[in-house]
C-alpha cells in the first residue's frame, strides 16, 4: 500500500491530537465537580417575599427563571420588537433578567419604564426620549435602575459569602447576568447569562470579570 505523503501524515496526526484534546476537555467539563454554598459553610439567603404566591421565595424564583431561560437556549438575536418583548426562542443578555423576574411574578419592564418616566434625566442612555419598546432591554438602563432600586453589594468575587443565588451582576455597561446556586472549587458562583455561548449556566464569573470588570452586584429589596 502506498504511503501517505509526510505533510498529510503530519496534518492527520495534528488533527487527531487536537481532536483528542477537545474531547478530553469536553469530558472534563461535563464531569467537573459542582459545589454549593453549604460546601463552604455559606448560609444561603432566602427572600421573605413570594410575589407570585407559588410557595417559592423570590430569590429562588429569580434563579429558577434564569435557569429556565438558559435551558430553553434562545437564539442570540439583538433586535427591536414592537411591544418590547422578543419571542421565547430569541434573546440577548438582558432578556435573561426580565424573564427571571417574570418567573418570580415581577414585570421588570413596567418597573423600569415607570422609573424612567419619573426620572428620565438620570438615564443618559434614554437621551430624554423614553422608548418602552427597548429601554428595559438595555444594560446601561438596567444599571441605573438597579443602582436606584436594589440592594448594592460587593463587586469582589473572592468575597464568596456575599454572592447568592438570584443576585444580579453587571459587567461594565455591556453585559448582565444572574448568579447561580452552583459554585466552582473556590466557591465562586456560576453565571447564568446569554452571550451566544453553548452553555448558558457556566463557571464564567471570573473570566468575565477579568475582561470586563464587574460594575454592579445587586439583590432585590425585601
Amino acid at each position: 500500500m502506498k504511503k501517505l505523503p509526510n505533510i498529510v501524515r503530519i496534518i492527520v496526526i495534528v488533527f487527531c491530537i487536537v481532536l483528542g484534546i477537545l474531547i478530553a476537555f469536553k469530558i472534563y467539563k461535563n464531569h467537573q465537580k459542582v459545589y454549593y454554598a453549604e460546601d463552604f459553610g455559606i448560609k444561603k439567603i432566602y427572600s421573605s417575599k413570594d410575589c407570585n404566591n407559588n410557595g417559592i421565595d423570590d430569590y429562588t424564583d429569580i434563579l429558577l427563571g434564569a435557569r429556565k431561560d438558559a435551558e430553553n437556549h434562545p437564539t442570540y438575536k439583538s433586535a427591536y420588537y414592537a411591544g418590547g418583548y422578543p419571542p421565547d426562542n430569541e434573546g440577548v443578555c438582558t432578556d435573561v433578567i426580565w424573564r427571571a423576574f417574570q418567573n418570580a411574578g415581577y414585570s421588570l419592564k413596567d418597573m423600569v419604564d415607570e422609573d424612567i418616566k419619573n426620572n428620565v434625566e438620570l438615564y443618559p442612555r434614554v437621551n430624554g426620549i423614553p422608548d418602552t419598546n427597548i429601554d428595559f432591554r438595555r444594560v446601561p438602563n438596567l444599571k441605573v435602575y438597579f443602582d436606584r432600586n436594589a440592594i448594592s453589594l460587593t463587586t469582589n468575587i473572592n468575597d464568596i459569602a456575599q454572592w447568592q443565588a438570584g443576585d444580579i451582576v453587571i459587567f461594565g455597561t455591556s453585559h448582565i447576568g444572574i448568579i447561580s446556586d452552583k459554585r466552582n472549587k473556590k466557591g465562586v458562583p456560576y453565571l447564568i447569562h446569554n452571550a451566544n455561548q453553548a452553555n448558558r449556566e457556566e463557571d464564567a464569573l471570573e473570566i468575565w470579570n477579568y475582561f470586563e470588570p464587574i460594575s454592579g452586584h445587586y439583590r432585590i429589596k425585601e
